[in-house]
């Protein structure tokens, strides 16, 4: 089937759609629940969870633009809606050590492969790891992720700019 066949086939309620649109697109949105949540179990439910709300708001996709795009902005926020409920921004990591900014030896970054990279961004705290997900890897605003996060412009910049020197400080420890 083509895109467009899954997409009217799911909005028929077509169970053969959905499994197939399933199929196709479960394992993308599992690598997005694993950006935003540190355990595979969780970002399980969240991928279930991402699904029904794709399933069941099926009919608000306008065709218009990138449809893997508008069901990544699902999982993203299912992520969201999870992470606020945990509260992680308040149980960010205190980094007062690290107001210094370390900057990584270039060739140290050109010998890590993507794979170490994003290693090293899941072990960041949840708090940091969200907003640098957000701003660097999916490319929403710091304004925009402090309405989707309910915290403040100030507060998104300054996740961002922990995450960065975390992960720049451990990228030096390591290499």
């Amino acid at each position: 089937m083509t895109e467009k066949q899954l997409i009217e086939g799911c909005k028929s309620g077509e169970r053969l759609a959905q499994k197939e649109l399933y199929e196709t697109y479960s394992r993308k949105m599992m690598g997005v629940c694993l950006r935003y949540v540190s355990d595979r179990e969780t970002a399980r439910d969240l991928l279930q969870d991402g699904f029904v709300k794709v399933f069941t708001s099926m009919d608000s996709y306008s065709g218009i633009g990138s449809f893997e795009g508008w069901m990544r902005k699902i999982f993203v926020n299912c992520a969201l809606e999870y992470l606020r409920k945990s509260d992680v921004l308040r149980e960010a990591t205190d980094l007062d050590n690290t107001a210094e900014l370390v900057h990584p030896d270039s060739s140290a970054i050109s010998d890590m492969s993507a794979v170490e990279l994003m290693k090293l961004v899941h072990e960041l705290p949840a708090g940091f790891r969200t907003v640098f997900n957000l701003f660097a890897i999916e490319g929403y605003s710091h304004k925009e992720i402090s309405e989707m996060m309910n915290i403040t412009e100030s507060t998104s910049r300054s996740q961002f700019t922990r995450a960065k020197q975390l992960l720049q400080r451990r990228i030096n420890e390591l290499y």
